[in-house]
């Protein structure tokens, strides 16, 4: 058996499990991140007077809508790497052709954390409204762990095997 192989499905199974968690956390405990997400939207602890606060929603619909997206966005993410994990593990004996069209999903899911941390947290919420300038509402450190991490395993479950 290919102990690479083992490894790269573990990890994928590892990201799974934190996306899943992360998501069920946010739907049992709406109210704690739901703050973070109405802080961050509103922009209402960013330094004072700046003139970008035209950016802020002062909706909470959309406030509720934005974090049901990134709630959807996690268990998504968890989903389909728990996917590529049942792909990955099947296919763990066989040719590396088919071992690599296994990881499909696993790429796709941890594709789309990126997407989510980086994009959405990183790239939105902190460079569009403003996260950063916030010293209770600025999730830029955790956001920047979770993508690394991402990062890491997709970079590694790639790598080329050698037979």
């Amino acid at each position: 058996m290919n102990h690479l192989r083992v490894i790269k499905v573990i990890l994928v199974a590892c990201v799974a499990l934190f996306a899943g968690l992360v998501a069920f956390n946010n739907i049992v405990d709406y109210g704690s991140n739901y703050a973070f997400v109405q802080h961050v939207l509103t922009m209402d602890s960013i330094f004072d007077n700046n003139p970008l606060v035209y950016r802020s929603i002062q909706v909470p619909f959309l406030h509720h809508a934005f974090y049901w997206l990134i709630i959807f966005t996690e268990a998504m993410v968890g989903i389909l790497c728990a996917l590529g994990v049942w792909q990955m593990w099947h296919s763990r004996l066989a040719d590396n052709r088919t071992f690599n069209h296994a990881k499909k999903w696993a790429n796709v899911g941890l594709l789309l954390g990126v997407l989510l941390w980086f994009t959405g947290f990183m790239t939105i919420g902190a460079e569009w409204f403003l996260m950063w300038q916030s010293k209770i509402w600025n999730g830029q450190s955790s956001a920047f762990r979770f993508i690394v991490v991402l990062f890491l395993v997709l970079i590694f479950i790639n790598q080329e095997e050698k037979s």
